[in-house]
């Protein structure tokens, strides 16, 4: 769910300028899945430009007050959403914790770091969207440790259907600050991609899987 256009749009140009997004249509990337993608997102750049991480925080702490109300505890999920859930929890004014994808296997063994309580209202942070199978297993950790999951937000998502099915079979509220779709809109505009290539890229969104170049 995209709340606002302008901020999926900025957020979009943003991605692009500073390379956190790449898209190569003509040369495309291997995916650990397996998969060929003429995109490829890393949102961990995006904390070393300042002006970026600034604006990335703001906007999805405004989402959280707006779409969840001020939550007792922002999660972020390991890795790549430690770095900007600390900065939204500093926003808010509220405390951290992070998820990781499974419990250690030494020490206290916690899948979950940092201080929770039974019964509070947690948002949870994410950079990236593809399945959603790795977010959604954070909810479900969050969920077992007594936690009142109101919802997440994400800097991009693809935009998958298979993302949305999980999303609602899990009942998982999702908000992101931008998408593929606005990704592209944003690309167009500002000669990033040609149209010939934009046709390519809309191609891929619809079999990923499946899609050769």
């Amino acid at each position: 769910m995209i709340l606002n256009k302008d901020t999926a749009k900025k957020t979009a140009e943003l991605l692009l300028q500073i390379k956190a997004i790449k898209l190569s249509p003509n040369d495309p990337f291997n995916w650990a899945s397996g998969w060929k993608s003429p995109i490829y997102c890393d949102n961990r750049i995006t904390l070393s430009y300042p002006p970026v991480r600034v604006f990335l925080k703001e906007e999805i702490a405004r989402i959280v007050e707006l779409e969840y109300g001020k939550p007792d505890v922002i999660a972020g999920v390991a890795t790549g959403a430690i770095a900007i859930g600390v900065l939204v929890a500093q926003e808010l004014g509220v405390p951290f914790i992070y998820v990781r994808p499974e419990p250690k296997k030494h020490g206290r063994k916690n899948q979950i770091e940092g201080h929770l309580e039974r019964g509070q209202n947690v948002v949870v942070i994410e950079d990236l969207i593809s399945t959603g199978n790795s977010s959604l297993n954070a909810v479900e950790a969050l969920k077992e440790a007594g936690a009142v999951v109101k919802g997440m937000v994400a800097i991009f998502s693809y935009g998958f259907d298979i993302a949305s099915k999980n999303f609602k079979e899990n009942n998982v509220s999702l908000a992101t600050l931008s998408n593929y779709e606005n990704l592209l809109e944003q690309a167009l505009d500002s000669d990033y991609i040609t149209d010939k290539e934009l046709i390519t890229l809309n191609d891929w969104r619809n079999n990923p899987s499946g899609w050769k170049q």
